[in-house]
């Protein structure tokens, strides 16, 4: 602390050393700077918001910045961070009910669901439109108990970046396996000449194929999925049973 600075001087803990009319510079920069904030994290993406919509995430960096500095910082007026803080809860509250009353700025604030699953089929567009990965997906399906894309009807990327998955309640068809993670253990990739029994899934998308009537199929008159994968596994409707047990395994 400087020898000048008089401890406890009203004035300066308030007001500081700017004129009164500079109060109203704060209104015009605060308003500038949430507003920019609320752009970022707009474009930001879903999946770095974990579950706050970016309404909620502008205004806890914006009070948590407004209020930090003026705790332990002699130069900043109390006055400017209160005034800070008090017109980043107003505009909050203002974009609050926009969000209500207009459902244009609703779907400008927080997005739409986006549709990542549709009866067993991943769709890449739509993955690559909510900036995920087939394995990010794949993690939150398994953490919802899902062990093949079979099981799974609908599975929906919602507003606040969270996962809902709706899975067949019984009588799942063969899928592409989800479990265990692929990093851990690769499913096996059916290669060219190799006779397969059984239904095969896209490694891409998980679209399956159905057996050759006859129970045999070559992998290798297999035409290439239309998501452009060329590369199958057998489809399962458990990928964790017994190898006794799991006769849907397309491998002979």
């Amino acid at each position: 602390m400087s020898a000048e600075m008089v401890p406890f001087d009203w004035a300066r803990l308030f007001l500081g050393d700017t004129p009164p009319l500079f109060l109203l510079e704060i209104v015009f920069r605060t308003t500038v700077i949430f507003g920019w904030l609320l752009l970022l994290l707009r474009f930001t993406g879903k999946r770095g918001m974990a579950q706050l919509s970016p309404l909620e995430l502008a205004i806890v960096i914006g009070l948590g910045s407004a209020a930090g500095d003026p705790m332990f910082y002699p130069e900043v007026p109390l006055l400017h961070a209160m005034l800070v803080m008090a017109l980043v809860v107003g505009l909050q509250a203002l974009m609050a009910r926009l969000v209500i009353r207009s459902e244009r700025v609703e779907t400008f604030m927080e997005g739409v669901p986006v549709e990542l699953v549709r009866d067993g089929v991943l769709s890449g567009r739509a993955l690559e439109a909510s900036n995920l990965s087939r394995e990010d997906l794949f993690e939150r399906l398994r953490a919802q108990g899902v062990r093949q894309l079979g099981e799974v009807q609908r599975a929906y990327f919602e507003q606040d970046g969270n996962l809902t998955v709706f899975t067949r309640a019984q009588d799942a068809p063969p899928g592409l396996p989800i479990v265990p993670p692929w990093d851990l253990e690769p499913p096996p990739v059916v290669q060219p000449g190799e006779p397969v029994r059984g239904p095969l899934a896209c490694l891409g998308c998980g679209t399956t194929r159905d057996p050759d009537p006859s129970g045999q199929q070559d992998a290798g008159a297999l035409q290439a999925c239309a998501c452009g994968s060329d590369r199958f596994t057998p489809a399962t409707t458990d990928p964790l049973a017994p190898p006794s047990t799991a006769s849907d395994t397309g491998l002979n």
